[in-house]
């Protein structure tokens, strides 16, 4: 019995539906009711799709509006960077959603006072103003980027236009740090929950090669969710690396010393190169050729040129700014702080600085202490953009000062394990 059923639609585009977007039932159904009874119904005004990463969002809403061959507009708000870009390709996938007549060269398309006026115009020669029309703005997080009032005005395009057209936003943050801060109309929201494990294991198997049965591909998918599933549920990921090392899977039984039931001898053999490729999760530095050529030779993972570069750990961007704020104010007198960090900061005499000359370095003598105040004035001065002052920051600012106070320890086996402790709990956030 099939999941979807919907009134305006044929069971058979349905149930075809149904197959290509399996373990996405509910959130297609969800999207069917919200479209409403007949393609002429108005819908929600704006409706907002957020989820993680390779959670489906874009796939389900391509294949859920080509499938039913409803109009919509496309864009990628990552490609059109400016309002100006991003308002044009709509109008340019408009007049082309008709085949009617040829589309015409795009006008230009300064404001979105000139957006309304010709999108207008597009619906009428389009013959569009019939039946819902679906805007569909990926990677919409970039909207916050532009001009203050693009984002609100999208969302009440419907009102703006006096025309049937839904504005579809789909995120991969939630609506509480999307929405802002003069106040907008909010859009329904829809959640892409991740996959489990059983859906990954459900979508992945569904790709088994032709000449292999499916049981055996999907006992293969089942060892792989068994070692990547804990540090990788990125579905593009997984695919990656599934057709990556099937092929080092299947060697014992294309060799003839193993049948596909010997589970056991089958694990044994793509151990090892799991492990290996356990290394190159997320990097595409290496091809599949090059991986190939790597189980082949029996090399390490990180012998292969240009990988040597990610063998480091990246601290948080504030936290670098936060040691050296912290390096400057205890090897730094407060008296210079001045002079150092102010662009404006006078004349000063060089007799103020010559009368007290130290003979020792600074740095012979060691770190002193110095108070946190201190330690984010010198933070706001050497970081280029304005700093907020959020909770992200002052948690960053406790471990820092934590760290930095570890080098007045006596002992040094204490000093280390703080070291180490404060190092990877920054690592962490």
């Amino acid at each position: 019995m099939p999941n979807l059923e919907h009134p305006a639609y044929p069971a058979a585009a349905l149930l075809h539906l149904e197959s290509l977007v399996p373990c996405r039932e509910s959130q297609v159904s969800m999207l069917l009711s919200i479209f409403g009874e007949v393609r002429q119904q108005f819908s929600f005004p704006s409706i907002f799709i957020y989820g993680h990463t390779s959670s489906g969002k874009t796939y389900v809403m391509q294949t859920l509006l080509n499938t039913l061959q409803l109009p919509h507009v496309f864009v990628n708000c990552v490609e059109c960077f400016t309002s100006r870009l991003l308002l044009e390709e709509i109008l340019i996938q408009l007049q082309s959603c008709s085949s009617e007549t040829e589309p015409t060269s795009p006008v230009p398309c300064d404001t979105f006072n000139d957006f309304v006026r010709l999108f207008k115009q597009a619906l009428v020669s389009r013959e569009l103003q019939d039946q819902t029309l679906y805007i569909v703005l990926d990677r919409a997080e970039q909207l916050r980027e532009m001009e203050a009032n693009i984002l609100p005005a999208f969302l009440r395009l419907q009102e703006l236009t006096d025309s049937n057209v839904t504005v579809v936003l789909l995120s991969e943050i939630v609506w509480e740090l999307f929405r802002p801060n003069v106040g907008c109309f909010d859009p329904l929201t829809l959640y892409f929950p991740d996959y489990s494990i059983g859906h990954l294991q459900k979508i992945l198997s569904q790709n088994h090669p032709p000449e292999y049965t499916a049981d055996f591909y999907a006992a293969y998918i089942n060892i792989l969710l068994g070692v990547f599933y804990m540090v990788c549920r990125d579905l593009k990921e997984l695919r990656h690396l599934a057709a990556l090392n099937f092929s080092k899977y299947c060697e014992p039984v294309v060799r003839g010393e193993a049948n596909e039931r010997d589970t056991r001898k089958l694990w044994k053999n793509i151990e090892p190169h799991l492990k290996k490729a356990m290394q190159t999760v997320y990097l595409r530095e290496i091809s599949s050729s090059q991986w190939e050529r790597l189980q082949h030779d029996g090399g390490e993972p990180g012998q292969l040129k240009g990988l040597s570069a990610h063998t480091h750990v990246e601290l948080p961007y504030y936290s670098k700014f936060l040691l050296i704020a912290a390096y400057l104010a205890s090897y730094n007198p407060v008296r210079t702080d001045k002079r150092l960090f102010l662009k404006h900061h006078g004349k000063m005499k060089k007799t103020n600085f010559m009368k007290k000359h130290e003979k020792t370095s600074n740095h012979l003598l060691g770190p002193k202490p110095f108070p946190l105040d201190r330690l984010l004035a010198i933070l706001y001065s050497i970081v280029d953009k304005r700093v907020a002052p959020t909770a992200n920051i002052f948690s960053q600012e406790l471990k820092t000062t934590v760290l930095s106070t570890a080098v007045f320890l006596s002992d040094l086996r204490v000093r280390t394990r703080c070291f180490i402790t404060c190092f990877s709990v920054m690592t962490f956030y």
